[in-house]
């Protein structure tokens, strides 16, 4: 089958990145979790003083620094998964923290930052075999994307995930906590100017609220079977 591009958006914390690492490693794609990159910029914002003490970025000086990140992937034999890393830092831990949550949608909004995002984004799938996961991956990374879903579930569904995956790293977690900051990020992510968080015209939806891993594993990659048969 001729390899095809797959474009997963979806609400923060509703799977999607899990159904699209687990779908590359089954059919050899290669896995990119755009989140990770919006993830490690704010991580980097964080180090460096680049937020006022209102809580807000500090947009002219975070401009100004964005040639100093350098955002790559590694595979994580251990895992099966990849690894982010920030100017050679493994980071994955750090970016899945309650404090760069707090404050990833912020960034994630800044016009410079996405179109510095997007162009790698877009440079990584110029020959297709892509898995990618993200806000704006069938809207604006790839449009044509021969697939593309749209990947919900409740608010409530969602933190509880987010819970025990943060407690199963060995983390600390608050659930009302960890709910606000999904309700907050919903609002912010579909309410940016740039980009804002929305389901493709063409994109296939899936409520995966009461769904196993395995079994929407198994729904996405009959889509995926349909779809690279269909190129």
């Amino acid at each position: 089958m001729k390899k095809i591009t797959i474009a997963i958006d979806g609400f923060s914390s509703c799977g999607k990145s899990t159904m699209a690492k687990d779908l590359a490693k089954r059919i050899g794609y290669v896995y990119v979790d755009t989140g990770a990159m919006y993830r490690t910029v704010t991580l980097f914002a964080l180090r460096n003083g680049l937020f006022d003490e209102q809580g807000k970025v500090m947009e002219n000086a975070l401009q100004e620094r964005m040639g100093d990140i350098n955002i790559s992937f590694q595979f994580n034999a251990e895992t099966s998964r990849p690894d982010t890393y920030l100017n050679g830092e493994l980071v994955e831990k750090e970016i899945r923290g309650m404090e760069v949550s707090d404050r990833v949608s912020l960034v994630s909004a800044i016009p410079f930052v996405r179109e510095a995002m997007v162009a790698q984004q877009q440079r990584m799938g110029q020959e297709k075999g892509i898995v990618m996961d993200g806000r704006d991956i069938g809207t604006t990374v790839f449009p044509d994307a021969e697939l593309k879903v749209f990947v919900t579930a409740s608010a409530e569904v969602r933190a509880e995930r987010r819970y025990k995956e943060l407690i199963d790293k060995g983390m600390e977690a608050d659930y009302d906590e960890i709910l606000k900051n999904v309700q907050e990020r919903d609002y912010l992510d579909s309410h940016r100017e740039v980009s804002p968080l929305r389901k493709a015209d063409d994109a296939i939806e899936l409520d995966n609220s009461h769904m196993t891993i395995p079994e929407q594993n198994e729904w996405l990659f009959r889509l995926y079977e349909q779809a690279a048969q269909d190129v």
